[in-house]
């Protein structure tokens, strides 16, 4: 499933996920894994722990009314899927990839973008800008400029 293909939850779907996202965060942390039983069956099977924070965070998204996709690691992105989930033009993003910032590999005459060197890229991207703000933070005080 990639960034088009969501459907955004009814305000009833969203109170519902409010309150099975409370009950089923209070079974993380008591293990690697928990029991569950569906309402309308007797069967009690397992599921990782990571599974049900999986769930937990999907849930809280849908509490806020947002849109959820999810997308396997090794899903090959469209540059245009890519840059949808950059959140930048699609002509910035081949820059990108021609620059040799974000690798991808060519189908034929079309690039393609793993996912996870896609979220790497964020991820790098991110911790450089939390590592600039600092920085500034840090020459900001030290010029007793107020913050």
């Amino acid at each position: 499933m990639v960034a088009e293909n969501y459907q955004i939850p009814t305000p009833e779907e969203a109170q519902l996920a409010v309150e099975s996202s409370r009950l089923l965060a209070a079974c993380i942390g008591k293990g690697d894994r928990a029991c569950l039983r569906l309402h309308d069956g007797e069967e009690t099977f397992q599921v990782p722990v990571k599974a049900i924070r999986l769930l937990v965070d999907i849930l809280d998204a849908m509490a806020r009314g947002d849109a959820i996709s999810l997308v396997p690691v090794h899903k090959e992105l469209t540059t245009q899927e890519a840059a949808n989930i950059l959140n930048v033009s699609r002509p910035y993003l081949v820059k990108l990839l021609d620059n040799g910032v974000i690798p991808c590999h060519k189908v034929g005459v079309r690039r393609k973008v793993l996912f996870k060197d896609l979220m790497d890229y964020m991820q790098k991207r991110d911790q450089e800008s939390h590592e600039l703000l600092d920085q500034l933070t840090e020459e900001a005080q030290a010029l007793d400029m107020g913050y």
